[in-house]
Order: C-alpha cells, then structure tokens, then sequence
C-alpha cells in the first residue's frame, strides 16, 4: 500500500510550479518564498535543487541574497516553449526533415503565421 509522499510527481510539474510561481513574482524569490508559493509541499531541498537545474539551463538567474540566492526568470513562458523548441531540433542531424515534418503539422492558420513572421524578419 502507498501513501500520498510515496507517490511521485508526473515530469515536468515541479519545474512547472517553481517557474509559475516565479513569473507571478513582481521581484526574485528564494527557495523558501517559491516552496510558499506552491499548492504542493516539496521540501525546500527540492526546490533549491530545481531552481539550481533551472539556472544551469539557463531558464532563470539568481542574485546573491544573504547567505543563498534570490531567483528571477529570464524566459517568459512562449520564450521558455521556443527555447525547447530549439533544443529538440538541434537534438537531429536531419533538421531539414525535421523542420519538414514540422511544418506538415502546422494549420493553415499557423502555416500563414509562420509565413507572415518569416518574411518580415527580411
């Protein structure tokens, strides 16, 4: 029989409130403000390692504050969402065939979207 701590969080949904808790923030927040803000009850432990991981991504950053560190985003969440974009797409050799799956895929509302935004980047 399981209880409620033995039971794992789906990938993704701690990393996901860290930076909704952040982006909500109107200044940088320690570990302990973000584990607050969170409707679960990680330890702080886990959110310090979280926000480390996510600043080694590159995700967020972190100033000095006290003796530890205050983290604040510099991905919004669209910049977030293009950022892994891009780090599947260098995952393939082929990008060309990727890139063409890609577009496959795409509406034609977002096939003309992203038509629209490629020739005003000319």
């Amino acid at each position: 029989m399981t209880n409620a701590k033995d039971e794992r969080r789906p990938a993704g949904e701690l990393e996901a409130g860290v930076l909704a808790a952040l982006w909500a923030a109107d200044r940088p927040l320690t570990p302990a403000e973000v584990q607050a803000g969170l409707t679960h009850d990680p330890a702080r432990t886990t959110v310090t390692t979280t926000l480390t991981r996510l600043y080694e991504k590159g995700i967020v950053d972190r100033r000095r504050q006290g003796r530890g560190y205050a983290y604040f985003p510099v991905q919004d969440a669209p910049g977030l969402r293009a950022l892994r974009m891009h780090s599947e797409l260098d995952r393939d050799e082929d990008r060309e065939m990727v890139l063409a799956r890609f577009v496959e895929g795409l509406s034609p509302d977002d096939e003309r979207l992203l038509r629209d935004l490629l020739e005003s980047e000319e």
